[in-house]
């Protein structure tokens, strides 16, 4: 069975919060071979959720739960960006509180885990991103590319825009 894709988060399997291991999904009670492994917020502590019921709205139905904090995104107007991003969109991991970029009136695009040597190629486009980082963290731009490595104390998200592409960063520090 193909896996479903999702707007917001595109390769979960590349950022490990979907694996493949054998689940019994306790949302449809079906056997499947890829299971969840990323944020779930709910009362409850769920293990094992299929990709199908994170795609179809059922797991965060069942178990009134939300696999973003709306609190920590950028502002969008669409309600139903929002709806998707918090009920039917996989997470990812981040050493805090995962936090969600917008762009063009929508939410972007988790693309990858990254350090400087990942990004560099795209300082020019990040200007504003690396811009608001350094002054919001008391960094300056050469303490940013020295200290930002993938896995590291400084870790980066890459984001992409769903609409006209353009990148944007977040960074995290454990």
């Amino acid at each position: 069975m193909t896996l479903p894709t999702f707007k917001y988060n595109p390769d979960p399997i590349s950022l490990n919060v979907i694996k493949k291991e054998h689940t019994t999904c306790p949302v449809c009670e079906k056997e499947r071979d890829y299971v969840y492994q990323g944020p779930f917020y709910a009362v409850e502590d769920v293990k094992g959720i299929c990709p199908w019921c994170i795609k179809d709205g059922s797991a965060a139905k069942k178990y009134d739960g939300i696999f973003q904090d709306d609190a920590s995104c950028d502002d969008v107007d669409q309600e139903e960006y929002i709806d998707e991003l918090i009920f039917r969109t996989p997470g990812y991991r981040g050493w805090q509180q995962e936090y969600w970029l917008s762009h063009c009136g929508d939410f972007c695009a988790i693309v990858q885990y990254v350090g400087w040597k990942e990004i560099e190629h795209l300082e020019e486009e990040l200007a504003e991103d690396i811009e608001d980082i350094c002054s919001g963290e008391g960094l300056t731009k050469e303490n940013l590319k020295q200290w930002l490595v993938n896995g590291g104390d400084l870790q980066g998200y890459l984001f992409q825009c769903v609409h006209c592409n353009k990148h944007r960063l977040y960074i995290d520090a454990s």
